[in-house]
């Protein structure tokens, strides 16, 4: 018997309230003392804390799916509140994980997230959202000051030059200027008719959860590349909302093997890709443009576009993740040459008004942060996390 339709689905949305609040405190609880404990046994603690975000997510998706919730619209600003805050929430904890270690006290931080945790656990969704901004604010401020240090320390050891012309080849660390700052850029050049340009993905086709992954340095060594820089937004295992989908990604690819990943992820056909044939490079606003032609040697699908036709076509969003400060992978081109390279502690909209200066034709941006990994020669960035896909330069 099913019960009254407002009591029920209140009851189910406490419920899912105080899953979620519970969810995200161990998630931060269980990493500090994993970290304290030297890691230990931290692979099984991620393993219950991604099963348990798995299921919480189910249900919610169940409850929004629900005919008679469709027709409830009194529970609907509630439902709303829960998601919002869930997401905001678990936005916030993965952008710590990035910074934690780099952080020498984190006692502040946990003072944040037990405030945000309880209350949300009492549905105090007003005052949980000003606590979690807050959080936002103090990461921010930590990272411009982690990154500001880091910049300045490279700029001096290494007489780091300030140009706006990108590099005639090879690899070359500059400050470039730019009408929003002055930002380091570490960048490698190649010709595009002496370089072939490939992806490579450490899985044989389509995988959705419990992906392979492999370093950099692997990808480079076994194609024989003389330069490489990590691919497209993949799901870390460290990362919660990646419960289910671990080292998974969702965009559209085409590897030098000439094997199509995610086929069935239509959605993505509308978002940016690079392709690279031989001796050309073309960078199209939407994957369905490229039309699968199987021709081409590789092709790789991400977001943001960043320039295209030497015009800046990302200016930001609500993505907190793409505005705060951070390491930005990017291919890019101009003319017959092609770039690929990191803009240090920039935004997503900043590393477009880099790329602008440098006179770049077309760029897009990759996957970044703790994924961030550049190679010439060696680890000019990085190595961080084991990726799921690269693009490599490889001498013809």
């Amino acid at each position: 018997m099913r019960l009254n339709i407002s009591k029920h689905l209140l009851s189910e949305v406490t419920v899912i309230s105080v899953m979620i609040a519970i969810i995200v405190g161990a998630s931060f609880s269980f990493y500090y003392y994993a970290t304290k404990k030297e890691k230990t046994n931290l692979e099984s603690v991620n393993q219950s804390l991604n099963q348990q975000l798995s299921e919480t997510k189910e249900e919610l998706n169940r409850l929004k799916n629900d005919d008679q919730y469709k027709i409830n619209q009194q529970l609907k600003e509630e439902i709303d509140n829960i998601n919002n805050t869930y997401n905001q929430s678990v936005s916030l904890y993965e952008r710590f994980l990035d910074l934690q270690p780099s952080l020498n006290d984190t006692s502040d931080y946990e003072v944040l997230l037990a405030n945000a945790i309880s209350l949300l656990a009492d549905k105090n969704y007003e005052k949980a959202g000003s606590i979690l901004e807050e959080f936002d604010l103090k990461l921010k401020e930590e990272e411009n000051k982690i990154y500001t240090a880091s910049i300045q320390e490279t700029v001096t050891k290494e007489n780091v030059a300030t140009s706006n012309t990108p590099p005639d080849s090879g690899y070359l660390r500059q400050q470039v200027q730019t009408d929003a700052g002055s930002f380091l850029v570490s960048i490698v050049s190649a010709d595009i008719g002496s370089t072939r340009v490939i992806v490579d993905t450490a899985s044989q086709g389509t995988c959705h959860n419990d992906c392979p992954v492999l370093p950099l340095s692997d990808y480079v060594s076994r194609n024989g590349a003389y330069a490489g820089v990590n691919g497209s937004y993949f799901c870390p295992a460290t990362y919660p909302s990646c419960a289910g989908k671990t080292n998974s990604f969702d965009t559209l690819l085409m590897n030098k093997d000439k094997t199509y990943f995610n086929s069935d992820n239509n959605v993505y056909s509308g978002n940016p890709a690079v392709i690279f044939g031989g001796g050309y490079v073309r960078f199209v606003s939407a994957a369905s443009q490229w039309g699968r032609d199987t021709s081409i040697d590789s092709m790789i699908s991400n977001y943001p576009l960043l320039v295209m036709g030497g015009n800046i076509t990302f200016g930001g969003d609500s993505d907190p993740k793409k505005g705060s400060k951070g390491n930005r992978s990017f291919v890019a081109n101009k003319g017959n040459s092609i770039f690929i390279g990191v803009v240090h502690s920039a935004t997503v909209a900043e590393s477009a008004h880099v790329m602008k200066s440098l006179g770049m034709e077309n760029a897009l941006n990759l996957d970044n942060g703790g994924s961030t990994a550049l190679w010439h020669g060696g680890y000019k960035m990085g190595p961080g996390r084991n990726l799921p896909n690269v693009i490599l330069f490889v001498n013809k």
